[in-house]
């Protein structure tokens, strides 16, 4: 018998960021989301051609970490490092760790492909059977090179995580710091999530014949599968005493399918039980939900079982996928989208669905087919994974002046 979780104390969102196809920062974001601009544009990363849209972040290959932190470098590292210098988010961690220590401040990161970018480039360039020597650095080929980077790069020393559950993977970071700060294990948690554009990502989904040639439209009647992208983003939470102001993280939920390796449970169970546990953990209602940012792949499956949680919600919440306009970021994807609904709040906006023209008539009454003004109390963000790794997040604004 399922177990209801109790209400948690939420916590106070003290600075965010993002860097995406649609720019560095904050507003970046803002500017593209209210004037329904994407990002998506033609395949010029892969080894070998591969028709399809890709949301790719500029200038990476232009960047470089702090001569300290170089031992770390590659795309994903390098991506998460441009992430960090936006919004004053590293002046932010400085300032938490400053006032709470070190220790005290815990990382949790997600991730799916962490730095295999550089494995791969190791591997097609093979020296006598071993890495060349610019890229015979053990520590880039662990899937924790993601935090053990940020960790070195920011000074935290307190708890570090490293999640990888596919595309839930920095959706469920915002979870695992709820528990480490109501445990007294930290005082605050940077979290987040980072993922680049990889052959391996590529060409797997190409293979699972999930990869649309053209820009992805999710929640069309027409569409025909995912456009990947690369992205980083992250987020302070401390309790909300420390900022009464900031938006809050009310609520999370997570849950497991074990349906399938890669197609969820046809009713969406496990989606829904992850709503439904994020929605008690804040104690409220569906009905007090103004804005849902749908994960909404644009694959047939995803969005077809995606559609059957709306009807928990009145018609009058808004939804939409943004993956129209930042392609699929993988294991960023939830971080990413957990931003786009904090701007949603503290800027009054309803994210339109970039690319979809004809609606899904079981999601149509929901979605939001262009940008408009609305006052945003409360958002909601889904992340669903293969494997049925699922995650919802239910943010809310800050106590009034």
């Amino acid at each position: 018998m399922h177990r209801v979780p109790e209400r948690i104390e939420p916590l106070a969102v003290t600075a965010y960021s993002v860097t995406s196809a649609l720019g560095r920062g904050l507003a970046a974001h803002l500017e593209a989301l209210r004037n329904a601009r994407g990002g998506l544009a033609i395949n010029d990363f892969s080894s070998t051609p591969l028709e399809c849209r890709i949301g790719r972040v500029a200038g990476i290959e232009d960047a470089a970490l702090p001569a300290n932190v170089a031992h770390w470098d590659c795309r994903n590292n390098r991506l998460a490092w441009i992430g960090l210098q936006q919004d004053g988010l590293l002046d932010a961690v400085a300032a938490v760790v400053a006032r709470h220590g070190a220790a005290r401040v815990a990382l949790v990161l997600g991730t799916s492909t962490a730095s295999i970018g550089s494995t791969e480039d190791a591997y097609r360039r093979l020296d006598h059977g071993h890495f060349p020597a610019d890229l015979r650095r053990p520590e880039i080929h662990t899937p924790n090179s993601l935090a053990a980077f940020v960790a070195e790069a920011t000074g935290i020393a307190g708890p570090a995580l490293t999640i990888s559950t596919a595309c839930s993977s920095s959706a469920k970071v915002f979870a695992s710091a709820e528990r480490l700060i109501r445990l007294g294990l930290a005082d605050a948690a940077l979290v987040g999530g980072v993922d680049t554009l990889c052959d391996s990502v590529l060409f797997g989904f190409h293979s699972l014949e999930l990869v649309s040639t053209q820009a992805c439209r999710p929640f069309d009647t027409r569409r025909t599968g995912i456009s990947i992208g690369e992205a980083a983003g992250f987020a302070l939470l401390e309790r909300a005493t420390a900022a009464p102001r900031a938006p809050r993280l009310l609520g999370y939920g997570e849950s497991s399918d074990a349906y399938h390796m890669s197609t969820p449970h046809p009713e969406g169970r496990g989606a829904l039980s992850a709503l439904d546990d994020a929605l008690a953990r804040a104690a409220i209602g569906p009905e007090i939900v103004d804005y849902i940012n749908l994960h909404g792949t644009a694959t047939p499956k995803n969005d077809e079982v995606e559609a059957k949680l709306l009807p928990h919600f009145p018609t009058r919440t808004r939804a939409s996928s943004t993956k129209g306009f930042t392609g699929h970021t993988l294991g960023a994807a939830g971080a990413l989208e957990a931003a786009i609904a904090l701007l949603a709040i503290g800027h009054a906006i309803v994210p339109p669905n970039l690319g979809c023209d004809e609606p899904m008539p079981e999601a149509a009454p929901w979605l939001a087919l262009a940008p408009a003004g609305q006052r945003i109390n409360v958002a909601v963000s889904n992340s669903f994974g293969f494997g049925g790794n699922n995650a919802c997040l239910v943010f809310g604004r800050g106590e009034p002046a």
